[in-house]
């Protein structure tokens, strides 16, 4: 009969596959390393065009940005070679932007007239600080049915045509106005605030709060919760907000004041403006308010009643002073012309471009203090650039490449 051998593993063994272990641990690190650091300037150009334009460069594309790289040391010049290819503006730009123009903040909507100024804009040079008060609108040259303030059909036909090969942004999408194609008073023009994606969004029905709330979401990088601040004087807030919610004032005290109290004075700039969802069309009522903004009128009847669209900024005092506001603006105005130019002369408004940029061609959030510091080195280079964004893509590409 045969015993059963019984085998138990000697201190050295353990140590010896412990060794082994470490071995191969520090031999992956070493390989990984070495493969980042031997991407050269080849692989580091097509990385480039790959993260801004979706697509690999062509030979000669390639070529040229290599050289860049290589010999120039110019690897922000090759950035913006790959910008060039069509795909950026079409693929890249739409992915970028459709997100700002649907409550969901989800990418997979149709091209609209939010997305477009947005290509547009990068397009053009266009300083981006004006994207929420310029009256600018993009459109398709030769499209057909024609931009229209009651449906979306020809921006549907122009997503269409964007597909087509050989389509060029460069010459078939072009600028016009707001006010010639919408009917909207010049002077009651925002950017993207008044295109029509954005008003069948969040003017829509409700109280008017969510274009506020988006468009800080958006362009700020903020939600209420990050500017929450019940030390803000209450003076400004609708009479639609109950100051003792189910019966206790301390609700209101330490919750909803946070938000409203600087919320309701700056959301008053859209008392003239509303999305009618029967006619498909943005509306604007200059000298009378949207009814909208006397709903709930009776839940607290001494609260403040909305007499025009004049706005004032109490987040310049307190703890939202931190988000950088500009003292060559008086922080206070009438309609959402003067209010979008108050958020795009932030500092948060820079910052927030230029996170939305890195993420989009990084493809990853900032992970320590030198990202963060790349961020905000790019963020006063874009304010110091008349806000060419185009440049901040090319930057932070450029930073990104040995990713």
């Amino acid at each position: 009969m045969m015993s059963k051998i019984h085998w138990t593993p000697t201190l050295g063994m353990i140590g010896s596959h412990r060794v082994l272990w470490w071995l191969f641990v520090a031999m992956t690190l070493i390989f990984s390393s070495v493969s980042v650091v031997l991407a050269g300037p080849r692989e580091q150009a097509e990385r480039i065009h790959e993260r801004l334009a979706g697509v690999p460069p062509s030979a000669a594309v390639l070529d040229t940005m290599t050289n860049d790289i290589a010999n120039n040391n110019d690897a922000i010049g090759a950035a913006m070679l790959a910008m060039n290819n069509p795909n950026f503006y079409t693929v890249t730009l739409k992915n970028f932007a459709a997100p700002w123009t649907n409550r969901d903040r989800s990418a997979f909507v149709p091209l609209n007239d939010y997305t477009t100024l947005v290509i547009g804009m990068v397009k053009d040079n266009v300083p981006f600080d004006q994207i929420l008060s310029a009256d600018l609108l993009y459109v398709g040259v030769g499209i057909s049915p024609p931009a229209a303030v009651n449906n979306n059909d020809h921006y549907a036909a122009l997503e269409t045509a964007m597909r087509q090969p050989g389509f060029d942004p460069q010459t078939q999408i072009m600028a016009t106005t707001q006010s010639s194609v919408y009917g909207l008073p010049p002077q009651a023009t925002a950017g993207a605030i008044t295109t029509r994606a954005a008003a069948q969004a969040f003017f829509i029905a409700g109280t008017n709060r969510a274009m506020f709330r988006f468009t800080l979401i958006n362009h700020l990088c903020k939600d209420m919760e990050q500017v929450h601040d019940i030390t803000v004087v209450p003076d400004r807030i609708r009479q639609d907000v109950s100051r003792s919610p189910g019966g206790d004032s301390r609700v209101f005290l330490n919750n909803c004041i946070g938000c409203h109290a600087g919320m309701d004075p700056m959301a008053q700039a859209f008392a003239y403006y509303n999305f009618n969802d029967v006619t498909g069309s943005i509306e604007y009522t200059p000298g009378v308010v949207q009814e909208k903004y006397f709903h709930n009128n009776l839940t607290f009847p001494d609260g403040f009643v909305t007499p025009d669209d004049q706005w004032h900024n109490y987040w310049r005092q307190g703890q939202n002073a931190a988000l950088g506001w500009s003292q060559s603006l008086p922080g206070e105005g009438s309609g959402a012309k003067s209010l979008g130019q108050e958020f795009a002369a932030t500092d948060a408004f820079a910052q927030c471009q230029v996170q939305k940029v890195f993420k989009a061609v990084c493809l990853r959030d900032p992970v320590d203090a030198q990202d963060r510091g790349e961020i905000s080195t790019i963020a006063t280079s874009f304010r110091n650039n008349n806000y060419n964004l185009r440049q901040v893509f090319a930057q932070s590409a450029a930073y990104c490449m040995g990713d």
